[in-house]
């Protein structure tokens, strides 16, 4: 009785909170936007406080540049608040941004993004990142496996399993490799598709994207093979990007007949 009544209540957690994300696949949200937004703030507030802000008037103004292109072409419904967008000093070579509306680009990234499309393309995709409420899915995930995990230890006690120790150990391995990972890979390859047709509407070319992944990967020495690895592997979202890259073009074309391009000048 016990283990049909946990099976219904996940079952009428999961219908409740089924949704779409920008692509039309299905996710599972167990927190509203208001505390991840909430969340978001608060580490956004701690990472400026513990990592020095860039006083570069003209780096903050060439990313300030890029980040308004894009925004303005961000569907209405993740406007609501204002996006602060901060410059910090460091060498990591990376981006991000928060639920609540918060973006932080590392100096280390002008580097490797050579052109304001390419630094476009990264910016874009972590957007993409909190339009798709990549966050939320990926924290009610862990939930969903912290209470399967904690069912089976119960189970494997209660009814003197042997071995109970390794079998828990297994599966909390087999969760990593077949659902926790796998969700990231999805999230990164979903983001690279949602920045690709942002970049597009706001003018920036989209080819520049290619270019910009094929230079994080030669500026990487990640080798970790993709069934361990938390993103896809640069030839894997290359391919992708290539693929998607008719459509966005069509869209990038449109924009440029309309004589409206950024010009954010590194």
């Amino acid at each position: 009785m016990l283990k049909k009544f946990s099976l219904a209540a996940v079952a009428a957690i999961v219908l409740v909170a089924c949704v779409q994300s920008p692509t039309g696949r299905n996710q599972i949200m167990l927190f509203n936007d208001s505390q991840l937004s909430a969340m978001g703030d608060q580490t956004f507030e701690t990472m400026k406080a513990e990592t020095p802000v860039s006083k570069d008037a003209r780096a903050n103004d060439y990313v300030q540049c890029i980040a308004s292109a894009l925004l303005r072409v961000t569907p209405e419904e993740y406007l609501t608040n204002p996006w602060e967008v901060v410059v910090f000093d460091s060498e990591q070579v990376n981006a991000f941004a928060l639920p609540g509306g918060n973006i932080g680009v590392y100096t280390g990234l002008l580097k490797v993004a050579e052109n304001q499309e390419q630094l476009a393309a990264v910016i874009g995709h972590e957007i993409a990142h909190v339009m798709a409420s990549h966050s939320n899915e990926r924290l009610s995930t862990n939930q969903f496996i912290q209470s399967a995990l904690a069912l089976g230890d119960a189970g494997t006690k209660a009814y003197g399993v042997r071995y109970q120790q390794e079998i828990m150990t297994a599966l909390g391995l087999g969760a990593q490799l077949g659902v926790t990972l796998p969700f990231s890979r999805t999230h990164e390859s979903e983001a690279d598709v949602i920045g690709l047709d942002l970049m597009a509407k706001a003018g920036f070319e989209p080819r520049q994207a290619v270019n910009l992944w094929q230079n994080m990967a030669a500026a990487s020495s990640n080798n970790t093979p993709q069934f361990l690895s938390s993103h896809p592997a640069p030839e894997n979202r290359i391919t992708e990007l290539r693929a998607r890259m008719p459509e966005a073009m069509a869209t990038f074309n449109e924009r440029k007949k309309a004589g409206r391009l950024p010009n954010c000048r590194k």
